[in-house]
């Protein structure tokens, strides 16, 4: 696209909310306007308008990408909006581009200024073109907004609120002019994922009285967005909203969200007023309101929930409604932290893109939704971001840190590689490539999948182990201290060296898929030498492995790096670990996304449904048993008494130990892709833990694969269904496989005694 548009900043700051407008008329003499495509970014976060009516319903565009190489713009058919005289409208707020970023304070890490980018063209009948851009002919003004901040929240006087500036013919004394700033054109890019939308509203479930006497509402579900208000009341009376995810002792829970406030406030203008702060958002379930003229009435109060545009594709229902509920709690979960970037939290100051996090969910993830533009979105910024850091892949994307956290940098050494967190640049392509088959993203991320190979090759130490720099390990390993996640039991040495030998496996097949031998070559001979020096210094003669805990044998079982006598012994060793802990949890976000798989592959299913299944804490259930509707950060979140965790790092939304349902799905549920994209699929529920009736269904880029399997007196009826010219294998327990085609099968056989 040739780009005539101008970067423009308003000529007063405005609160950091201004308004920016221009009007034109058409050009006549052309015949009708036969489309009208507006292109639209911003410094910031924009919405837009053409005489009086929103362009779209998109929120915080354009989202947060790596701003210095990469500003994704968005682009609106307006035809139908555009009249003989249009006035053009944009509202700016902070956004990711000037509010503050993770835990410093501190914000405008890419600029000192907020500005928009916007260019109409408008197609008449005879083929001609009209062409309306942002330059400094606009001008800007004073918006209802006093204040806004992702993390803190958003002021709205509406007594300042006047719609005419939307339209032709508005002036108006306080307006200035703009002026254009320095920006390149050339770091401009389509989206490549989804936008921000409202996708659900909810009303308030119950409205309490705190024993302080303040009054709480109960949305009844832990979600991502802000609350519209309709609200009639004296001119200048002020609302206070402050949200928080839990309650503690009645009152609301605000410590875990650190320094964030998550307040909103609204000041009324005497007449009837609507307000929806778009310009912020928050992780909440709870919300404190204050200020409320005359008597509170809920119904004119809705939580309004946003969140990346996803298509869901997968499902799952079981007999067990804990169960039902926390697998529910992960769908919740992710679609609170997919909001234009994977982050890890939604409400506390940070909301980050930790790559961690999305390395071990991604599969999750995948079946879940079809996430397959949207983090195809977010690793362009993971390989710009490496690009221009030596081939190291940061702890988040986009990696603000490198601006925000020289402290907290300089305290864990020189920031490099580190074992799972940039490893995401590797497992996360080859994910997308597994559930949607597409060889494209591999293709277009081999360059980076290499690099961070490469990267981790040139820290191995002279052993050939990676154990040399700072690494965070089995992160919140739930024996560690509350005030330090990274004190596992699982050797960090063991952890990274192989998690480095599963990226460089993967790296030499994805070279293999494209047809890169030399380089299938190179990364082979890398995950060998890997193989050999894991076992060499971590595996003694009986198979033991360094640190002799949970998260150790099931990446050395995951992965591959155990001889079959090594891997039974491990296998064996594990179930005896899980029992010792009396089947509660003891892995961190190393161990917890693959332990059952590894009790699984090594022949110990029960062990890994009484892991799943167990309520006492930690484990999965316990959560749910406390009332949770999303998956926390802590195993321990909130103590049995009610009372939040210690820790200064806490979040009742987070999606990373929600690993598990990629298990549940494929072994529980039955459903796992025997070739990339599910071409050929396997089904192999294996039944166990008391359930007795469960139901998965997936939509495939080749249709839609579904099992539903329950058991009666002792037999185990298994109901498979496969898309039209799909074929797949029918694997249950104690049988031979049997081969399928598309359509619908039935099959019941006796259940193995146990």
């Amino acid at each position: 696209m040739t780009w005539h548009a101008h970067m423009i900043a308003p000529d007063s700051d405005f609160d950091g909310a201004p308004l920016l407008r221009t009007e034109f008329d058409l050009d006549e003499g052309h015949g009708d306007v036969v489309r009208a495509t507006l292109t639209l970014t911003a410094r910031g976060i924009v919405e837009a308008w053409l005489n009086g009516r929103a362009v779209s319903d998109d929120v915080l565009t354009p989202g947060w990408s790596s701003y210095e190489w990469r500003l994704r713009y968005a682009t609106y058919d307006v035809t139908d909006l555009i009249e003989d005289r249009t006035a053009i409208g944009l509202a700016l707020g902070k956004g990711w581009f000037g509010g503050r970023l993770g835990w410093t304070g501190r914000g405008w890490f890419y600029g000192s200024e907020l500005g928009a980018f916007a260019q109409l063209d408008i197609q008449f009948a005879d083929g001609s073109h009209q062409l309306v851009v942002t330059d400094d002919s606009w001008t800007s003004g004073p918006s209802a907004v006093l204040a806004n901040e992702l993390y803190d929240g958003e002021t709205i006087d509406a007594r300042r609120l006047d719609d005419a500036w939307k339209h032709p013919g508005f002036t108006a004394g306080d307006w200035v002019g703009v002026h254009a700033v320095d920006f390149d054109t050339d770091t401009l890019a389509p989206y490549i994922g989804p936008h921000v939308k409202r996708w659900n509203e909810l009303p308030v479930a119950e409205v309490m009285t705190s024993p302080s006497g303040k009054t709480l509402l109960d949305f009844g579900q832990n979600l991502v967005g802000w609350l519209r208000l309709r609200v009639q009341g004296p001119v200048g009376t002020e609302i206070t909203v402050r949200h928080a995810e839990v309650l503690e002792h009645g009152e609301l829970g605000t410590r875990p969200l650190r320094s964030a406030q998550a307040t909103d406030r609204f000041i009324l203008s005497g007449g009837e007023d609507e307000f929806e702060p778009t310009f912020t958002f928050h992780g909440f379930r709870y919300a404190e309101i204050s200020g409320w003229p005359g008597e509170f009435d809920p119904t004119a109060v809705t939580a309004v929930v946003i969140g990346s545009e996803l298509t869901r594709i997968g499902t799952m229902t079981t007999s067990d409604p804990l169960l039902d509920q926390f697998h529910q709690n992960v769908v919740w979960g992710m679609r609170g932290n997919f909001v234009d970037v994977p982050t890890d939290c939604p409400q506390r100051d940070e909301r980050l893109g930790w790559t961690g996090d999305i390395a071990a969910f991604a599969p999750t993830a995948a079946f879940l939704f079809d996430v397959d533009s949207f983090l195809s979105d977010w690793l362009v910024d993971l390989d710009l971001e490496q690009q221009h850091h030596d081939g190291v892949v940061g702890f988040v994307i986009p990696d603000v840190l490198k601006f925000a956290d020289r402290e907290r940098a300089s305290e864990l050494g020189p920031v490099d590689a580190t074992a799972i967190w940039s490893d995401a640049a590797v497992w996360v392509p080859w994910t997308l490539y597994q559930a949607y088959g597409d060889t494209e993203v591999l293709r277009r991320q081999f360059g980076s999948m290499a690099a961070h190979v490469r990267r981790v090759e040139s820290l191995l130490s002279p052993n050939g182990v990676w154990d040399g720099n700072f690494q965070f390990g089995d992160w919140l390993d739930p024996d560690a201290p509350p005030d330090d996640p990274a004190r596992a039991k699982a050797d960090k040495g063991v952890v990274a060296t192989a998690s480095a030998y599963r990226s460089a496996r993967i790296v030499a097949d994805v070279a293999e898929v494209l047809g890169l031998q030399d380089e299938h070559a190179e990364f082979d001979e890398i995950a060998t030498r890997l193989h050999r020096a894991f076992n060499d210094e971590y595996v003694d003669e009986q198979g033991v492995v360094k640190s002799d805990c949970t998260t150790v044998y099931s990446l050395a079982i995951v992965f591959g790096l155990l001889s079959p006598e090594h891997e039974e012994f491990a296998g064996r060793r594990l179930a005896e670990l899980a029992a010792q802990a009396g089947y509660r949890i003891s892995t961190g976000f190393a161990g917890t996304p693959f332990i059952t798989d590894a009790l699984t592959k090594t022949g110990h299913v029960e062990d890994a449904y009484r892991l799943l299944l167990e309520r006492e804490c930690p484990s999965w259930l316990y959560p749910v048993t406390m009332g949770a509707t999303t998956v926390w950060e802590r195993w321990d979140s909130m103590l049995p008494d009610g009372t939040i965790n210690p820790g200064q790092m806490t979040s009742f939304n987070h999606y990373a130990l929600g690993a598990v349902a990629d298990w549940m799905h494929r072994v529980v549920g039955g459903i796992a892709p025997l070739e990339p994209g599910y071409s050929s699929v396997l089904v192999a529920p294996q039944p166990s833990g008391g359930l007795t009736d469960v139901q998965t269904a997936l939509e495939t880029r080749h249709g839609r694969v579904a099992v539903h399997w329950r058991i009666d007196d002792g037999k185990f009826t298994v109901d498979a269904e496969l898309p039209e010219g799909v074929t797949g294998v029918l694997r249950l327990p104690g049988q031979d496989d049997r081969p399928l085609a598309g359509g619908r099968a039935t099959v019941t056989v006796a259940l193995p005694a146990s």
